[in-house]
């Protein structure tokens, strides 16, 4: 045996049989996987996003596209590294996805539309991030809020410009659906991106880890989260179902970090590779 294990230690095939072994358990672009909770239960499907680089912000100035104008927050273009691929929930974080973090008696306001497949709502960017750090603990992996400048890139999904989804597409305050300037609609009730997420552009609006900041300059080139600025107050992403026209990529919101509301939820990161 002795013999055996030394033949097998010194073998030249080893290196590359570990280097094979490594590659097949990492997961790689547009791969779809869940991780495992300590109730044996699965966690947010997670769709993994390649590395990549973009220009963030408002693309109607200069020069101006017709009928496009930016807000000032949305300026300076400016070009984003993401050095490193990361993993992106698929879904919005759904009630069925925060119910497990919280249980019965705890349960965030549906405001009576429905539980499930809805989006989870009502929360606090603090809350949000309690549920990341409860799925970091349950499943061992590093789960997180996403950076703006990874949530723009993940709802880009390789296009440039200001992205409007109309025609039945997302819910919003005017784009077709059942659902428009009513309420949230169930996940997964539009087509997904051409990265495989959902509802990056309607819905509702989703919290990000940054702090707000007036417009981009300063903002960091690496994906980074910006977290300096005014911290009471906390960057919202995206439209939703209340948003007064079809949603864009490069609408950005502020709330106070405390508030809860029925128009605004949030979707999960996860680290990879660590």
């Amino acid at each position: 045996m002795r013999t055996t294990f030394r033949k097998l230690w010194f073998s030249p095939f080893l290196p590359l049989l570990l280097i094979q072994c490594s590659a097949v358990i990492l997961p790689q672009p547009g791969e779809v996987f869940s991780d495992l909770l300590g109730s044996g239960e699965r966690g947010p499907e997670m769709v993994v996003i390649a590395s990549g680089e973009f220009k963030m912000g408002c693309f109607g100035t200069p020069p101006p596209l017709p009928g496009v104008d930016c807000h000032p927050s949305e300026e300076p273009v400016h070009r984003v590294k993401i050095p490193r691929p990361f993993a992106v929930s698929k879904y919005e974080v759904t009630f069925k996805d925060y119910d497990r973090f919280t249980g019965a008696t705890e349960r965030a306001d549906d405001y009576g539309w429905g539980r499930g497949r809805r989006p989870a709502i009502n929360l606090s960017w603090p809350e949000a991030q309690a549920y990341t750090e409860w799925l970091s603990n349950e499943t061992g992996e590093a789960y997180r809020l996403l950076s703006e400048a990874e949530w723009e890139y993940a709802a880009r999904a390789g296009s440039t410009g200001r992205m409007d989804w109309a025609d039945n597409k997302a819910n919003c305050g005017r784009c077709g659906s059942r659902w428009d300037a009513k309420q949230s609609a169930p996940t997964g009730s539009f087509p997904a991106n051409s990265w495989g997420l959902h509802d990056m552009l309607g819905n509702v609006s989703e919290w990000v880890q940054d702090c707000w900041n007036g417009n981009h300059v300063g903002a960091p080139s690496d994906g980074a989260a910006r977290i300096e600025g005014d911290c009471e107050e906390r960057v919202v992403r995206g439209g939703g179902w209340m948003t007064g026209g079809p949603p864009g990529a490069p609408i950005r919101g502020r709330w106070p970090g405390s508030f809860r509301m029925e128009i605004v939820g949030f979707r999960v990161a996860r680290t990879l590779g660590r």
